[in-house]
């Protein structure tokens, strides 16, 4: 069966910071709170799709910070779907200073099988840069106390924080996998209006990374992640009307995810000098080879590679032949 997720959006409740990239409305699209009957409703609509696998998953905020009535009405909407087998379980994600044994022991009762950790850097100066409140011994104590707990743990980093420099990215990555999460995503930043880093970034004081910055990065940590046998389950943000409205400027794009796995490729042919060469191509990477909008085909011509592309499906990815 595929997999699916029933996502229910919190934004910004019970949150106690205002990070310098946090614009959780625009993140999620959602202005309005969901009500216990949001939630059944979203399941109900969900489970009229057959054959997938689904979890319940609410993402958005800070939702182990929310008050704790309206927490237990959400869980309680969701938590007979996962008693009666109609979905394998609940996924929330939250700070990790927003996490301790009373709410765990909570969770566990009410289904929630997954917790995500808003780690987003595991650099202090990054993280007080950016004004998260938490530090990188907060994201350490949190995983260590959900992986104990017997939750399923995935841990959230950005990258291109204000502050941040790839190094830094890279030891930030090493640091996740020591933690030993079950999964991860990976959020390039984006600059949004009404946000510090908005703010920084009109008085020429941040530099957010590109689409092209970022993706050259992720080609660098994905390798990490998938060595340790890491899952990743998001590369970039989800897209939104919102967010393509109130973003000023960063790594966004639609198909970053895409991008990325792009960039492998071009990479493999810039291992070669310039010159002239014959790739052949498996049909399916045919597309991920020249890039979007054929972007790789461009940038190598300007590097002084004149390649000739010929789709064949007698190799498995693809074949670099010097002429």
């Amino acid at each position: 069966m595929k997999k699916g997720n029933i996502s229910i959006f919190v934004p910004h409740n019970g949150c106690p910071q205002q990070c310098a990239f946090c614009n959780q409305k625009t993140i999620t699209g959602q202005q309005q709170q969901p009500t216990p009957d949001d939630v059944v409703k979203a399941v109900e609509t969900a489970l009229r799709h057959k054959g997938y696998e689904y979890e319940i998953a609410f993402f958005g905020g800070s939702f182990t910070a929310i008050d704790r009535d309206y927490m237990n009405e959400l869980l309680d909407a969701a938590a007979p779907y996962v008693k009666n087998g109609s979905v394998k379980g609940i996924r929330i994600s939250t700070r990790p200073d927003c996490i301790d044994s009373e709410v765990l022991t909570l969770l566990k009762e009410k289904g929630v099988t997954a917790i995500e950790l808003g780690a987003q850097s595991m650099d202090d100066a990054v993280l007080e840069a950016n004004r998260r409140g938490h530090t990188a011994q907060d994201v350490v104590q949190a995983a260590q106390l959900v992986k104990a707990f017997g939750f399923e743990l995935g841990l959230q980093m950005m990258t291109g924080l204000y502050l941040d420099t790839d190094d830094k990215a890279i030891a930030t990555a090493e640091k996740i996998i020591a933690l030993q999460p079950d999964t991860v995503r990976i959020y390039p930043t984006v600059v949004l209006k009404g946000t510090y880093l908005e703010e920084l970034y009109d008085g020429k004081i941040y530099r957010p990374p590109t689409v092209d910055d970022a993706a050259a990065l992720c080609t660098r940590l994905v390798p990490l992640f998938e060595k340790a046998q890491i899952k990743i389950i998001r590369l970039g943000l989800h897209a939104s009307e919102e967010l393509k409205k109130n973003m000023v400027a960063g790594a966004y794009h639609e198909a970053f995810g895409e991008i990325v796995q792009s960039r492998f490729l071009l990479n493999r042919v810039l291992a070669y000098p310039p010159g002239n060469y014959e790739i052949l191509v498996n049909p399916r990477l045919v597309s991920r080879l020249k890039g979007q909008q054929k972007r790789n085909v461009y940038f190598l011509m300007e590097q002084g590679y004149n390649i000739k592309y010929t789709v064949t499906d007698k190799v498995d990815e693809l074949r670099i032949i010097r002429k």
